[in-house]
């Protein structure tokens, strides 16, 4: 393992959709700006009004009984006992990382930041590990599946045997299935955690297209679940997310149809950036990985004319796309991409 974190205060780095930061990049850019740094779904779900009350009152238990149960379902939890529901997968990330003593974590990595910060925050020496075979020797091995921001995709069984070698020391395996409505489903571990150390989390808001919901969830053995929702409270979960999760999370036709919408259009995506010189390297439905030794151009270039995508610091030749939202946004990507393609010479029309 290697590439050692030491910080510890409680810094939040910069992780895309920060228009703000982008304005302050590009203060000449056309409005409005066509935000492509995020992976999340464009195509928001059509949530039915909000009860009147929704607003007026606090969450009633039995409309977060609902929840979690839709939420069993959709993810193949043992049963509704091993679900708790947060305002957003971050806010799970503190509790969830110190539910072992402060001892050595292991991230997979390179993947999503705030896993290594907040296993730091909660006291462990933190380091990265660059294959499963590493993690083993860690007391909380971290891995995010799919992976964000290359799409890697690791086996149940895989995931498995690093748990039941954890389970012999007392250690946990985290694993984090942000963008599994669009990945491999029988690679999921969410139906396991009853019969290994395992804590799976769930983002809602980056599928469904409602990251403003501030929703997110935790699959766990019921006693630890309990733990979790013990540590947040009562009334963790408003009541506008509370009814707009349930609705959403029953809903397999709206589920199935956007699957296949986001296959089209992430396939829509890998050739028109290819086209213009790019090299694809990996992604999910909801965004793609390119890279470019001018990545850092053509990420001046879209800036300039309004288009934000992702850029990482780490290694300034890969740039993350997610999907335009309408026709016009990719009327502008494109227009953007034969600008770049004419003064690179990379490619395009």
């Amino acid at each position: 393992m290697s590439g050692i974190h030491d910080k510890t205060d409680g810094a939040v780095t910069d992780h895309g959709g920060s228009l703000e930061r982008a304005r302050g990049l590009f203060p000449d850019a056309p409005q409005p700006w066509l935000d492509l740094s995020t992976g999340i779904n464009p195509h928001s779900y059509p949530h039915p009004p909000l009860s009147a009350t929704e607003l007026s009152r606090l969450p009633e238990p039995a409309a977060a009984a609902r929840l979690v149960a839709a939420a069993a379902a959709a993810y193949g939890a043992p049963s509704a006992a091993s679900v708790v529901a947060a305002p957003g997968t971050q806010m799970l990330l503190p509790p969830v990382m110190a539910l072992v003593p402060p001892g050595r974590a292991a991230v997979l990595s390179p993947t999503y930041a705030e896993h290594a910060r907040t296993a730091a925050l909660a006291g462990h020496a933190v380091a990265e590990a660059g294959d499963l075979a590493a993690l083993a020797g860690a007391d909380l091995a971290v891995v995010v599946n799919p992976n964000n921001p290359d799409g890697r995709i690791l086996r149940r069984a895989d995931l498995l045997a690093l748990a039941r070698a954890l389970h012999g020391k007392g250690g946990l395996l985290v694993v984090d299935e942000a963008f599994m409505e669009v990945g491999p489903g029988a690679e999921s571990v969410a139906g396991d955690v009853e019969d290994f150390p395992i804590v799976v989390l769930r983002s809602f808001g980056k599928f469904y297209g409602l990251a403003g919901v501030r929703l997110g969830f935790a699959v766990a053995a019921a006693p630890t679940a309990a733990r979790l929702a013990a540590w947040l409270g009562p009334w963790a979960v408003s009541g506008p997310a509370l009814e707009i999760g349930t609705a959403a999370l029953a809903d397999r036709g709206w589920q199935r149809a956007m699957r296949a919408r986001l296959e089209t259009e992430s396939a829509r995506l890998e050739e028109l950036i290819r086209y213009a010189g790019l090299t694809a390297c990996g992604g999910t439905p909801l965004f793609r990985l390119f890279r470019h030794a001018r990545a850092a151009g053509l990420f001046d270039l879209l800036g300039r004319h309004g288009i934000l995508v992702r850029a990482f610091q780490r290694d300034a030749g890969l740039l993350r796309f997610g999907l335009p939202g309408s026709e016009d946004g990719w009327t502008r990507l494109a227009a953007a991409l034969r600008l770049w393609s004419r003064a690179s010479g990379s490619g395009g029309p």
